[in-house]
Parts: C-alpha cells; sequence; structure tokens
C-alpha cells in the first residue's frame, strides 16, 4: 500500500515543531508507522546545505542561490527518505515542503513563481504532499515568540514586510489548492493539537486509512 503524505507549513514561531511531533505521536499510538523529517535537511547531506541556507553569515546570499540550495536539499530529501518511506506504506510528516519556497522565495524574495514551481517540479518528481497543515498566525505575534527564544537564524531575523508577505503568500497558496487547511496557531497548544487533530482524522477517514 503507497503511503501518506502530510506536510506542515506557516511562519517560523507558529509551533509547526511542537505539532508535528504531537501528531506523529498520535499517529503512532494509532498503530501507524510514521517517518517524520523536515526541511531543509532531513539527511546527511541536506542537514549541510541546511547550515548555509540559515547562517547568518551568508547574509550576502542572494535569492536565487537561496532557492537553488532549497531545492538540491529536497531532491535529495525526497530520493533518500520521503519516496522509500511511502513506498514502505508509511506516513511520511514533513515540517516544511515546496510550498515553502513558492512563499519564500517567491512571494517574499520576489522571484519568478512559474520557475519556482517548474524547480520544485524537478526536485520532488511528482512526490507532493496529501495533505498540508498551514498553520497561521499574526506576524506581530510570531515575531514576539521567536524574540523570546533569543538569536535569530538569517531567514528568521528578515524585517516584518518579509514575514506579512510570507504569511499572506500562505494564505494565497491555500485559497488556490485543497490540500491545504489552515489551522489558527493562536491559543493553547492542546486547542491547536486538536483542531489538527480534527484535519487529520477526518482526511484518514475519507482515505479510509
Amino acid at each position: 500500500m503507497q503511503g501518506l503524505f502530510i506536510s506542515f507549513e506557516g511562519l517560523d514561531g507558529a509551533g509547526k515543531t511542537t505539532q508535528v511531533q504531537l501528531l506523529t505521536d498520535l499517529l503512532i499510538s494509532s498503530g501507524h508507522k510514521v517517518t517524520v523529517t523536515r526541511e531543509p535537511g532531513g539527511t546527511p547531506l541536506g542537514d549541510k546545505i541546511r547550515t548555509l541556507l540559515l547562517d547568518l553569515a551568508n547574509s550576502e546570499m542572494c535569492a536565487e542561490t537561496e532557492a537553488l540550495l532549497y531545492a538540491a536539499a529536497r531532491a535529495q530529501h525526497v530520493a533518500q527518505v520521503i519516496a522509500p518511506a511511502l513506498a514502505r506504506g508509511e506516513i511520511v510528516i514533513t515540517d516544511r515542503y515546496t510550498d515553502s519556497t513558492v512563499v519564500y522565495q517567491g512571494a517574499a524574495r520576489t522571484l519568478n513563481k512559474n520557475q519556482l514551481e517548474a524547480l520544485n517540479e524537478f526536485a520532488v518528481k511528482g512526490v507532493m504532499p496529501d495533505l498540508t497543515i498551514l498553520l497561521d498566525a499574526e506576524v506581530a505575534l510570531l515575531q514576539s515568540r521567536l524574540a523570546g527564544r533569543g538569536e535569530c537564524d538569517r531567514i528568521e531575523q528578515e524585517d516584518v514586510k518579509f514575514h506579512e508577505a510570507v504569511r499572506q503568500g500562505f494564505l494565497a497558496l491555500a485559497a488556490r489548492h485543497s490540500r491545504i487547511k489552515v489551522v489558527p496557531a493562536l491559543g493553547e497548544q492542546s486547542d491547536v493539537q486538536a483542531a489538527i487533530a480534527t484535519v487529520v482524522r477526518q482526511f484518514l477517514k475519507e482515505r479510509r486509512i
């Protein structure tokens, strides 16, 4: 049986990493085999690329280089982790995927979206999420959360205008693609977790999984 692919998207500080782990625990407790991963990264090579992308010392990196590095990490990620796990019939959950490229490098960096989508297609070879959870919250709230963490990485330290463009880009994608379900990231962690669980359970029911 072919597996199921779930991606999480949203601004930094929205709680994706925490909610990915909570959903993973829920699915495993329900008897599912789950592979959890993230982007950029997910493989030894991808993690090296991640370091390049997020290092504050690389502030001179141009948008085109950034997009190509994300695509390189993603191609390795799909070939080495995601596609094999799906072939084994597992549920794959990733913290970020192709939508992040369209939004961060497209909506925020203003690169050509058609070229970015073609780059994504080249990297993933048709391996796309069945379901995407978009955690959404106001930029100002998430910026305050990030400030509480300490030093930000190269992407997190971008200004409010950049992150607002990212948020609006994600919401525009959600309006275009039915696989993207918007979940408010405000409120208690348990409330967000419950909302995600409801979305995923309904999806699994529809797929008879």
